[in-house]
């Protein structure tokens, strides 16, 4: 393919999308294949010859459009929603261009620099503690990870190579496996099915704790079960509270968790996946009380803020509890700048990372901090005008309203 054919195939692909995204209201939300619906409709092996791409494109129609379960259908009502808007999709389409492997500074500068500048002004939009921000004098700063999936889990690698090195400094004739299998986490049972796998993956023990009628976490919950587990000769090492439950968009109280936390020197991490893109209005950042006691804070603006997935934005307090934890330094990895701007490579899993900070970028010069908060509040607006329409009906029973969750049986 040369550059004319790919600049008719780009059109052809926008002038799809767009009318797919104006009118996909029409179509049904969930598909009515069945599985192994795809097979029968293509080849049993690759092609030996290339095809056209108008082939390609009458293929979207006939093969995948039937399969597609249509996530920004305002009929679709599953889950939590999905981050869209027509600036983050030509974004990805000039990263995909670009292609760009990001994982060092040098690898490219524009990648890792405007990363540096929008998880700054993400920051300050929330009115994250300086201490969370690239552009503060400390250690802190910010990266965009893919899911709050990973960043969960990122957070309780690096707390838990940070409750090892400090243990074995005072117990040093203790083997670092024996350390590691007596570290212990803590979570609600409100919260997301990815915590008890970050336990899983990193092999350690999650405890899910109850929680209240309100479905949140209470810090006496927490405390006494620290104590338990100190009794038990186990060492209490990461906690997990949640701004924005699953099940009914619950908020832990950051405040009286954080300080049971500091007390016994437990990592807390906060997953703010979807309610923290609400924290860029004003009227809601109260629920960000306490946050300065955490060592790391998350949310997703692929779930609630137009940019489309995966784009999950993580701070951290002190960087290097990453880098420790994931600084594995090869020859070829090595450049001159080092230490003048962050390595990423060292703050995350993988090794080669996207341009993600680009569509980010796009949408928040695209639509702005006020057009930003006028989406959410709109979206939380109508969750209140639905709740109040259900409330006139005795069939239904609204038990929760919170942000744009709303929780309702019949």
């Amino acid at each position: 393919m040369d550059a004319q054919q790919f600049k008719e195939f780009g059109y052809a692909a926008i002038d799809f999308i767009a009318d797919y995204i104006e009118n996909n209201r029409k179509r049904d939300v969930l598909p009515s294949v069945e599985q192994g619906y795809l097979q029968p409709l293509i080849p049993d092996h690759a092609p030996q010859h290339g095809e056209p791409w108008q082939e390609l494109m009458k293929d979207m129609d006939r093969v995948i459009m039937p399969g597609i379960t249509h996530w920004h259908s305002p009929n679709f009502h599953a889950y939590y929603p999905t981050g869209h808007s027509y600036p983050s999709v030509v974004a990805e389409t000039i990263t995909s261009g670009l292609s760009v492997i990001g994982f060092n500074w040098i690898a490219s500068p524009a990648c890792t620099e405007l990363e540096v500048a929008v998880m700054n002004w993400l920051g300050k939009m929330l009115n994250l503690p300086d201490v969370f921000l690239n552009c503060s004098r400390g250690p802190g700063g910010g990266v965009i990870q893919a899911t709050a999936s990973e960043a969960t889990l990122i957070g309780l690698l690096a707390a838990k190579e940070k409750f090892v090195k400090e243990y074995k400094s005072i117990r040093p004739e203790m083997m670092e496996c024996e350390v590691k299998a007596k570290l212990v986490a803590y979570s609600s049972d409100q919260s997301n099915s990815s915590i008890e796998k970050a336990g899983l993956i990193g092999s350690m023990t999650m405890r899910l704790l109850p929680s209240d009628s309100d479905g949140k976490l209470q810090a006496e919950v927490l405390r006494a079960a620290i104590l338990k587990d100190i009794e038990k000769g186990l060492i209490p090492c990461y906690v997990i509270a949640t701004l924005g439950t699953t099940p009914t968009c619950a908020f832990d109280d950051l405040e009286s968790l954080g300080l049971v936390c500091k007390e016994f020197n437990v990592w807390m991490h906060v997953d703010a996946a979807y309610a923290g893109s609400a924290f860029i209005c004003p009227e809601y950042q109260h629920h960000l009380k306490g946050v300065e006691l955490a060592e790391s804070f998350n949310f997703n603006p692929h779930k609630w803020m137009m940019v489309t997935f995966d784009c999950s934005a993580l701070w951290v307090k002190d960087a290097k509890y990453l880098v420790q934890a994931f600084n594995v330094q090869r020859i070829y990895l090595k450049h001159k700048h080092q230490g003048d701007a962050p390595d990423y490579i060292h703050w995350q899993l993988a090794l080669g990372r996207k341009f993600r900070a680009l569509k980010l970028w796009f949408v928040l010069r695209t639509y702005g901090v006020e057009g930003l908060q006028k989406h959410v509040r709109n979206h939380i607006q109508l969750a209140k005008y639905f709740s109040e329409l259900l409330a006139t009906d005795k069939r239904f029973n609204v038990f929760s309203c919170s942000m744009g969750l709303v929780c309702f049986h019949f």
